[in-house]
């Protein structure tokens, strides 16, 4: 039984090298095409990978020019506000604290808002000072 065994091991290692010794065997001019061929698939799919990007870039680029486009129009449609120009020396009211700075705030509001704290303070309006008023969104 173990004679019928190792000859079967003896006739299998000799097929495998007489198969690896006839079919493996690469030419010079074979193996040049075989490496030449593998670097343009990898140069290929680089630059498939690099335009892919591209498009991709050129694309949120457009979309962020068309937002900005889009709020210099609005801000355009909007009427301007009037803003007092600024003389060289702006007499205050009798008993004022200068200039309130108001972000996003009418100037009626401004008003309630000042006239609001003063009441619950319990003090004068002329005798406190804001320096900015803001809206928290």
């Amino acid at each position: 039984m173990f004679e019928k065994i190792t000859l079967a091991a003896e006739a299998a290692t000799e097929a495998a090298t007489e198969a690896s010794s006839k079919g493996d065997e690469l030419s010079i001019g074979d193996a040049a095409i075989t490496a030449i061929f593998g670097y343009a698939v990898v140069f290929f799919g680089l630059i498939i990978l690099m335009a892919v990007l591209y498009c991709t870039g050129a694309y949120f680029k457009s979309k962020d020019e068309k937002a900005k486009k889009a709020a210099e129009a609005a801000k355009k449609s909007e009427p301007a506000a009037v803003e007092p120009a600024p003389a060289a020396e702006q007499k205050l009211a009798p008993g004022s604290a200068g200039h309130v700075k108001l972000f996003d705030v009418p100037d009626k509001e401004a008003a309630m808002i000042m006239a609001i704290v003063a009441d619950k303070m319990q003090t004068p309006l002329n005798e406190l000072h804001f320096i900015s008023i803001k809206e928290v969104k």
